[in-house]
């Protein structure tokens, strides 16, 4: 209740009453807005994962989607050499204009199978790009989740820091810090 009545002050509430009027000490302080900035960074470099990760996965589904179109293309040069063979044999079993009928069919379909076989290689080269930009995003995700992982190991070295009041884990803290951003510089110059 404020202002009047009963009122129960729990046993941490003096100390913060205090902190708030004399302002804490140094070290808590500078521990508390190491880790606001590691979670930050981590944030960040967690977004940047997720990021990644969604990319590898378009392109890892743009290949998908080049490779059935070439095996569609594949399959459809396939019917064109079944139309070919029956046309050369046609060509062995007729005489006259029938045979140069079958003559020109087979000239045409070596012809419509070059270009089918043209379509499919392009649609073969652009999977091959796409599953190598998909396998490129996943290293690049693969060093942005290490990064997040190492931030948050300095933040929970962070805390377990502030409990204890041992500053010899600062050390700790800052490498896996180090670590983490230096691996996070490589995801973003990957």
């Amino acid at each position: 209740m404020s202002g009047h009545g009963f009122h129960v002050h729990g046993p941490h509430d003096h100390e913060v009453e205090h902190v708030a009027q004399h302002g804490g000490d140094t070290f808590t302080s500078r521990v508390a807005v190491l880790t606001a900035i590691l979670s930050t960074v981590g944030a960040i470099f967690g977004y940047l994962g997720g990021h990644s990760q969604n990319a590898a996965l378009i392109y890892k589904n743009e290949a998908a989607i080049q490779k059935t179109a070439a095996s569609n293309q594949w399959n459809y040069y396939q019917a064109k050499s079944n139309k070919q063979n029956l046309a050369e044999l046609s060509i062995t079993l007729t005489t006259g204009e029938a045979r140069e009928k079958y003559v020109q069919e087979v000239e045409r379909y070596k012809k419509e199978k070059q270009e089918i076989k043209s379509d499919a290689d392009k649609l073969e080269a652009a999977a091959k790009e796409a599953d190598r930009k998909s396998d490129h995003e996943m290293h690049v995700h693969e060093r942005w989740a290490l990064a997040t992982t190492l931030l948050q190991i300095a933040i929970a070295m962070a805390a377990i820091t502030l409990l204890t009041r041992k500053r010899w884990m600062l050390f700790g803290v800052y490498g896996a810090s180090l670590l983490g951003i230096g691996v996070g510089i490589l995801g973003y110059l990957a």
